[in-house]
């Protein structure tokens, strides 16, 4: 496990919430203040980039650990199967967050969404409207670059789309995707737009907020350039949308301060946190009728597939066994 990174917010209230959390710390502070500030219960937070489940198993009936924070329906799922979370029947939170974005157990919940989308080059794709079927089409020969095919973002999408074309339909689409990049699967979102930018593709597949990052990196502003080569296209908006995953919070299943987590969990799937959360990551706020901040509107309009995310959860393993099958990492078969 890397090592972690261990903080909490100042406060003279005795009342606390542990947090173990795959989110770095900056971004989940803004929110933590407000909870604070709302409730006077002070957060404790573990951070660390992976294997935080894992602790929370190793530590069993001892673990510290209130709630757990994270990225993607599979390090969600993969926390309910390690059975370090508990089900949480609650109203209010339930109120917030759509059914097809929550655990129908209750064992978690989605916070925020972020779209896989495809980036588009400005001066060399014109088309305004995209499918991900139809990255299948030999007119995208040489000219499409992604990561690897079995990274939790590629995974996710490639099983919505089993979950609705099937296995065999979604293993020739695959085979054709192959066979239409540009180069081997390398690198991480922003190294494909990076990639469009230096004229290797044309088009890429990434996740929304890459966008955001890069059009406000000071650290690294080259990665402004980058950003403003691109375009994002939403595939599939005329019809069943655009595929999204999820953050989302879990309750841990011997959390000490369990009414503390609770009420930290309900301030998450509140209207207040919801806005605070989506502008600080340049992602989407999961409660009905709540706006994204103005940059992430500025990219268009999201139609998101309504696929319930546990079903994308539960397909990931043939999704993944389906990337092999096809050398899907090894590149254009000719």
């Amino acid at each position: 496990m890397s090592a972690g990174i261990f903080y909490h917010t100042s406060a003279s209230a005795q009342e606390e919430v542990n947090i173990y959390s795959y989110r770095a710390p900056e971004l989940i502070k803004p929110l933590l203040d407000a909870f604070q500030k709302e409730t006077g219960i002070k957060s404790n937070v573990v951070f660390a980039s992976k294997g935080l489940a894992e602790r929370i198993k190793a530590e069993g009936e001892n673990s510290p650990a209130d709630v757990l924070l994270t990225v993607d329906i599979g390090r969600l799922q993969g926390a309910e199967e390690l059975g370090v979370t508990q089900p949480l029947n609650d109203p209010e939170i339930n109120k917030h967050i759509p059914a097809n974005l929550r655990d129908p157990d209750g064992n978690w919940f989605g916070l925020t969404t972020r779209a896989r989308v495809i980036y588009a080059s400005r001066d060399r794709v014109k088309q305004d409207k995209v499918t991900y079927e139809e990255l299948a089409d030999p007119k995208w020969k040489g000219r499409i670059c992604t990561r690897s095919g079995q990274h939790v973002y590629s995974i996710g999408l490639i099983a919505s789309m089993i979950a609705h074309h099937g296995e065999d339909e979604t293993k020739k689409w695959l085979e054709a995707v192959r066979d239409n990049l540009a180069r081997k699967p390398t690198g991480n979102d922003r190294a494909q737009v990076k990639a469009i930018f230096a004229g290797e593709c044309d088009i890429a597949l990434g996740n929304t907020y890459y966008m955001g990052k890069m059009q406000t990196n000071e650290k690294d502003p080259e990665q402004k350039e980058w950003a403003a080569s691109v375009r994002i296209l939403f595939p599939n908006s005329d019809d069943r949308g655009s595929h999204v995953n999820i953050s989302g919070v879990a309750l841990a299943k011997y959390a000490p301060h369990k009414e503390n987590a609770i009420k930290l969990m309900e301030f998450l799937a509140s209207p207040e946190a919801q806005s605070i959360y989506a502008a600080q990551n340049f992602e989407y706020p999961v409660l009905p009728g709540a706006k994204a901040s103005e940059r992430v509107q500025s990219w268009g309009n999201l139609k998101p597939d309504t696929v319930a995310i546990d079903q994308i959860g539960d397909l990931r393993k043939k999704a993944s066994q389906l990337v092999d099958i096809v050398g899907f990492d090894n590149g254009p078969a000719n």
